[in-house]
């Protein structure tokens, strides 16, 4: 029996299955949301602090780290980058 996905990559089978920019952007979004915590926990920042240096809610915030939730406008991530004295950086490839 032969399998029709041997020797194809993982992104080969995610776009046969029309997730893969689906799954891509939960990916980043996890990956945005792990290094602002990472951030916020280093410079000994909580969540309280944090929405206040941002301008916005505590429930805002809880959204901007949830991993699921991937409707953050860049915007957002430019504040929280900001507030965190860092910059956000986009990149196309």
């Amino acid at each position: 029996m032969k399998h029709k996905n041997v020797g194809s990559d993982f992104d080969d089978f995610l776009r046969e299955e029309g997730i893969l920019a689906e799954v891509e952007k939960a990916a980043i979004k996890e990956i945005v949301a792990s290094q602002i915590l990472q951030l916020m926990t280093e410079q000994k920042i909580s969540k309280i602090e944090m929405s206040k240096r941002m301008g916005t809610s505590r429930s805002a915030l809880d959204r901007l780290l949830n991993p699921q939730n991937t409707s953050v406008s860049l915007k957002t991530l430019d504040k929280a980058a900001t507030s965190l004295g860092k910059k956000l950086v986009i990149h196309i490839a």
